[in-house]
């Protein structure tokens, strides 16, 4: 019975394995200053992602379908990651993390659209935005902006 059980479990174990090396392999940063001198100092732009991470339906469907997918591990030296969340729930993130979140949300993200990439330069200009997601597993347009940006 124990074989059996291990037989059944093993490859769901595994397949759960290769799932997290997937999200694991990058970390996004919370602190616009940070983000900012990074930029500079590595010459990239600034990938922006502004969230509702517990109340966005099409924003926790992006993170999962591309996100946490290996299409986007090729994107991930290519940028400084933001991740900008304003959830609901106020115990997600510490008072201080979400107050900080709101303030960059007016100021980068003024009709406060989720969920929303935005690249900006090492000196916090905008150079392009993408509003949005249709639930729907398909990411072409966010590897393309992506791709777009890189330029």
């Amino acid at each position: 019975m124990k074989k059996l059980i291990l037989l059944i479990l093993l490859p769901m174990l595994l397949s759960a394995q290769g799932d997290l090396a997937v999200k694991s392999n990058y970390e996004w940063l919370t602190n616009y200053e940070i983000a900012l001198k990074k930029a500079e100092k590595e010459q990239k732009k600034i990938l922006v992602f502004f969230t509702g991470s517990d109340w966005c339906r099409p924003c926790i469907a992006l993170k999962k379908d591309f996100f946490e997918t290996p299409a986007f591990n090729e994107y991930i030296d290519k940028y400084v990651l933001l991740y900008i969340d304003i959830p609901r729930n106020r115990s997600i993130l510490s008072e201080e993390q979400l107050t900080q979140n709101k303030e960059l949300a007016s100021k980068l993200n003024k009709k406060g659209s989720v969920p929303m990439l935005k690249i900006i330069n090492e000196d916090g200009r905008e150079i392009d935005k993408l509003s949005g997601y249709n639930m729907n597993g398909d990411t072409k347009y966010h590897i393309r902006f992506l791709d777009k940006n890189l330029k």
